[in-house]
């Protein structure tokens, strides 16, 4: 399944014969209780009435978007054998075409602010809406906010436009009609119909700001950008991404919703970019193994799996690799994601104080510390790389504790990573367990080339040791793994921690 952004670059009988289904259900087996009065009276004409009376609401304020970037330069791909002129006879006789992109917004002032993608404009040097009515005009980038995906354009036409307003995503249910408009492969004023399938859904490519409104509303590309709106005709998401085995419309799409894109906007709007909070460190979430292990007593927290800037806001306050937040300027911590969002939320250069569990020895020590926070930026907010560097492999051993191959650390390797001990997983038995162990963001736990240095508090200097630890453990049994995932160029790693049950 893969994962797209809907930018082009690249039901009325139904409900009601839903509602006969219930009734001659109920009727049949008597399990499904009788539809309420509001459903008994829908028909299928007021239902279509009312799709109706929403598209013909909520399409004026729709727009077409055409971006166009800079042609891409013609170049001899690194090779040093292509002299100069030669480039330059095909320089000129190939057409140099911009790339164009297509998507969709909407207006939400009168005055000619607009919202979108930042993914259908981020790379334009033209950007021109097109109106419902087919007038085109120029378009300026006000700002855009590559967490959330969104952007905020701005039309100046001398009058005053149609407009759509946010409505509260927050009270959407699984379930709830909703209507997408947009223009999918430049057709303009496209309206498709379908359910909210789920709500706060997170995707393989989505940030720690996008969680998204899912919805089986049709969506393809040219749809980014786009309102999802409920049938008052408010926007409750901003079309965004697809999941998708073709390349188009498989039924899942996905919305950010309206509370966070309106947000968003409105800091465009006013300082043409959003701030956010910075503390510097990556993050993963504690589980109920992490908190049997180290006796935490509660399910909650986010673990600190790496300083990553040792002059950053944490860095600078003591923070270490391993502590545990627990508390944020006196809020308490769910996990990784709810500390990213409390940060995130705040401004940047304010005091905090942040409360946190500290390992010392067999017990885990509360301290505080105060801080001031800096701004999160698109680069100090990058994870990094997980390619796995190429060392010399020594014989593969074939002792698989939890369905792992696994091989003592090279010399060379240890004294790269300063590392005393330690086991490279080789290889992962699809058919064990562990191979269906996520980390937090929803990414395979465990890697080939990941080094496995300690097992339920007791660090692992070689296999004997590990296949001890592991044969003592009964299903059931909670299991820590202090993992650290090498990075390009073998000298630094990044630690996880990698949190399961045996089964």
């Amino acid at each position: 399944m893969v994962f797209r952004s809907g930018k082009r670059r690249s039901a009325s009988g139904f409900l009601f014969l839903i509602v006969l289904s219930l009734i001659g259900a109920s009727a049949s087996f008597g399990q499904v209780p009788e539809p309420p009065a509001a459903a008994r009276q829908i028909s299928p004409a007021s239902f279509s009435d009312s799709m109706a009376a929403v598209a013909k609401k909520a399409s004026p304020a729709v727009v077409s978007i055409d971006a166009k970037a800079r042609p891409a330069e013609l170049s001899a791909r690194g090779s040093q054998e292509v002299p100069d002129d030669i480039l330059e006879f095909f320089r000129r006789q190939m057409p140099q075409r911009p790339a164009t992109a297509i998507g969709s917004g909407f207006i939400v002032d009168p005055a000619g602010y607009i919202v979108t993608n930042a993914h259908v404009v981020e790379d334009a040097v033209k950007i021109t809406i097109r109106l419902d009515s087919g007038e085109e005009h120029p378009a300026e980038l006000v700002g855009l906010d590559d967490e959330t995906d969104i952007a905020v354009l701005k039309v100046n036409v001398g009058k005053e436009l149609p407009y759509l307003r946010f409505g509260d995503s927050e009270s959407v249910r699984v379930g709830d009609w909703v209507l997408a408009i947009g223009s999918p492969f430049g057709l303009n004023r496209t309206v498709t119909a379908g359910i909210v399938s789920q709500t706060r859904r997170e995707t393989a490519v989505s940030t720690p700001f996008q969680r998204f409104i899912q919805t089986d509303a049709a969506i393809n590309r040219g749809n980014s950008g786009g309102p999802l709106v409920d049938l008052n005709g408010d926007v409750i998401g901003v079309n965004s991404q697809i999941a998708t085995s073709t390349g188009d419309y498989n039924g899942v799409g996905f919305a950010l919703p309206s509370v966070e894109a309106r947000q968003v906007y409105e800091e465009i709007r006013a300082n043409g970019k959003v701030k956010r909070g910075y503390l510097g460190v990556y993050l993963d979430s504690v589980k109920t193994e992490f908190a049997k292990v180290y006796g935490l007593g509660d399910t909650r927290g986010a673990i600190i799996t790496d300083v990553r800037d040792e002059d950053g806001p944490a860095g600078a306050a003591g923070l270490k690799t391993g502590d545990i937040v627990i508390e944020f300027d006196g809020q308490e911590i769910k996990g990784a994601t709810d500390l990213i969002a409390k940060v995130a939320a705040t401004k940047p250069d304010s005091n905090v104080q942040v409360t946190f569990l500290r390992e010392a020895g067999d017990k885990m020590e509360r301290r505080s510390v105060e801080m001031t926070l800096g701004e999160r930026t698109l680069g100090n907010a990058r994870v990094r790389g997980r390619n796995r560097p190429a060392p010399v492999e020594p014989p593969v051993d074939k002792t698989k504790p939890f369905g792992l191959t696994l091989t003592e650390v090279s010399t060379a390797m240890a004294t790269s990573l300063k590392l005393e001990g330690g086991l490279v997983v080789r290889e992962i038995n699809p058919a064990s367990f562990i191979a269906d162990v996520k980390l937090s963001n929803g990414v395979d736990a465990l890697g080939r080339g990941d080094i496995i240095i300690r097992i339920n508090r007791q660090p692992v200097k070689d296999q004997a040791g590990f296949a001890k630890i592991a044969s003592a453990l009964k299903p059931g049994d909670p299991v820590v793994l202090h993992v650290l995932s090498p990075v390009p160029g073998g000298q630094t790693a990044l630690l996880k921690y990698v949190q399961f049950t045996v089964q």
